[in-house]
């Protein structure tokens, strides 16, 4: 909109002062200037406040619900209520209309599991190719997330004998940081003043799906085993999971310093020294993941319950809580009931058109009639989802691209992008905290165009390379990362697991 400037003073106006002799009076030519110039200036700033007000109309789908959460989140406290949002009463009333402090923590522990895409280095021309980019101690900093209210505790390394080339990044230098190991995510620890606000202190674990494409599915889908068989402590051999979820999860190699000891052995030791490190605190143990890192999730969750290691020293039972994303099935109907029984609570964020979540048991699955599946229950492809689900839906998002790439409807910065504007079923898209919408496009093509937000934009500086004293371009050393913590062999001998390490 241009300003018109016949507008701000009438034609005939002007022809009356040109006839008037006052015209070429001095002090009347200033005067008219001044009031002139105010005219303009008002013009110009009721115009800034239109295009504002312009600009604001549209946040009424980004921001409209914005007032309303924090209205509801100053009346209601997280310490008072993070029983329930932690699954205690099985989320009941709280998922329609979506309670806004459940998505606030929602959101929080998403990003928490984005944290381990973020900081994974998956460019196999990198020396340090299947590690973290950053050393433990500057972890949150390297992320830019140092407000964010934790500390870390420690990394957590896998290791395969599985061909998953979608899953182990490796690096094609020959000598490089580790030839079997892929760092796989992260324990942390709320810090006091998070603690104070939370309500307890809470122990987080991260776990890192897969970067690339989805192939891993078909890799990874074998058939049921027993959780029993690598030793887990169930007393039912009939509770089962799926068999590669199990394999990356116990799997170990005693020749390589960062996987010398299993993802499960690294897991119950830290959880057992941590519990053992506050023991007169209000604890939680919290576990987030996105796509195969939901499944280690679920999977380690109901291990440290199963264990006893979530019971402290006075009898007091620490709640253990799973909030996956986009997470496959992970075991049969005996693995969902004796989940149920040890009292781990599981929400599970999916977005019903990614295949991920549907996968696997695409024919045997919880849908079926319970008498079918009672027939079913013996096949090792009969799978069921545990927990509770929370759906949500692409397609209603304005600011998403109608798209048939998988890969999109599976990003995990798109699910936390659909829950900040998910209020309940049937309600309007509304972007409830504000939540930078330009994070979709990070590592997938997703954004509607008239956005201008670039797709895949996300990408170490100069992919990593420095220009040393010579002028010369280079991939810098970067320090050492510590394998294990001191102390592991006496939490395993108190946990009842042999290593001869």
């Amino acid at each position: 909109m241009a300003i018109s400037f016949s507008n701000l003073v009438p034609r005939t106006q002007l022809q009356d002062s040109f006839q008037s002799e006052r015209w070429f009076s001095l002090p009347y030519l200033v005067q008219k200037s001044r009031v002139n110039m105010a005219r303009t200036l008002t013009t110009a700033r009721v115009m800034s406040k239109t295009n504002e007000s312009l600009s604001s109309l549209i946040p009424e789908l980004e921001k409209g619900g914005q007032e309303a959460d924090a209205q509801a989140q100053d009346q209601k406290r997280i310490s008072d209520c993070w029983r329930e949002i932690h699954g205690g009463d099985d989320w009941v009333g709280m998922l329609d209309p979506i309670d806004p402090i459940l998505r606030a923590e929602l959101i929080r522990y998403g990003e928490m599991a984005q944290a381990c895409y973020d900081a994974f280095d998956f460019d196999c021309f990198s020396k340090y190719c299947g590690s973290c980019r950053f050393t433990p101690h500057k972890f949150f900093q390297g992320l830019g997330t140092v407000d964010h209210g934790y500390e870390l505790s420690r990394y957590l390394y896998v290791t395969s004998n599985i061909n998953l080339p979608n899953f182990f990044k490796k690096s094609r230098w020959p000598k490089v940081w580790s030839k079997n190991a892929n760092w796989i995510g992260y324990i942390s620890v709320s810090n006091d003043e998070l603690t104070e606000r939370l309500g307890r202190r809470d122990i987080t674990i991260a776990w890192r799906g897969t970067v690339t494409r989805l192939e891993w599915i078909a890799d990874l889908m074998d058939f049921l085993r027993p959780v029993s068989s690598d030793k887990i402590p169930c007393p039912d051999p009939n509770v089962k999971v799926e068999s590669g979820f199990l394999d990356l999860y116990t799997d170990k190699d005693e020749a390589c310093r960062f996987c010398k000891y299993s993802a499960r052995e690294q897991i119950l030791t830290e959880v057992k020294r941590l519990t053992e490190k506050y023991p007169n605190e209000e604890l939680s143990i919290t576990l987030t993941g996105h796509s195969l890192g939901a499944a280690f999730a679920i999977l380690s969750a109901y291990d440290i319950v199963e264990t006893g290691l979530n019971v402290m020293a006075d009898s007091r039972a620490v709640p253990v809580s799973v909030f996956s994303f986009s997470g496959p099935r992970v075991g049969n109907v005996k693995f969902k009931e004796r989940l149920e029984l040890l009292g781990v609570k599981v929400l599970r964020v999916v977005n019903v058109h990614d295949m991920v979540p549907k996968s696997p048991g695409l024919f045997f699955n919880e849908s079926m009639p319970s008498g079918l599946m009672k027939l079913a229950e013996g096949l090792p492809w009969s799978y069921s989802h545990v927990g509770v689900e929370l759906a949500l839906d692409h397609q209603n998002s304005p600011f998403l691209k109608q798209t048939v790439d998988p890969s999109c409807a599976h990003n995990l910065e798109a699910h936390l992008h659909l829950l900040d504007g998910y209020h309940g079923k049937g309600h309007r898209f509304v972007l409830a905290t504000g939540r930078d919408i330009a994070l979709v496009n990070k590592a997938c093509d997703f954004l509607k165009d008239h956005y201008l937000v670039p797709p895949f934009w996300r990408q170490h500086e100069n992919k990593g390379m420095v220009m040393n004293h010579d002028g010369r371009w280079m991939q810098p050393e970067r320090p050492k990362h510590d394998d294990h913590p001191e102390g592991m062999h006496h939490h395993l001998r108190q946990l009842g697991l042999t290593s001869d390490s």
